[in-house]
């Protein structure tokens, strides 16, 4: 399995309404330096089959960093309103109650 396969995994195992972070997810892989490496993966996601819901990650003050490399015809904070997270100024709302951390949740 290669390292994008991996990241997939566990961004693929993140409960809709939450969200996490490009740093948890590096820390759970073993590499906790390797947060741009994890953005790197998710920016060749928006093909994979199944869906690897992208839009669930974000940065560590839970701004959306990655949107700008989201399809036109794909908004990360609209698919993250429509599982019920507030996003304000591109950033999310209450990020310490929907951070998701696979370090402790898996």
């Amino acid at each position: 399995m290669s390292f994008n396969d991996d990241v997939f995994e566990v961004v693929r195992l993140i409960p809709n309404g939450r969200v996490t972070s490009y740093g948890a997810i590096a820390k759970y892989l073993g590499d906790a330096r390797a947060s741009r490496r994890i953005g790197w993966a998710l920016n060749k996601s928006f093909t994979v089959n199944p869906s690897v819901p992208a839009h669930r990650v974000v940065n560590r003050l839970g701004m959306l960093s990655g949107a700008l490399h989201f399809p036109p015809a794909r908004s990360m904070a609209q698919e993250l309103e429509n599982e019920g997270i507030i996003v304000k100024e591109g950033q999310v709302v209450e990020l310490d109650r929907l951070f998701w951390d696979p370090m402790t949740e898996l």
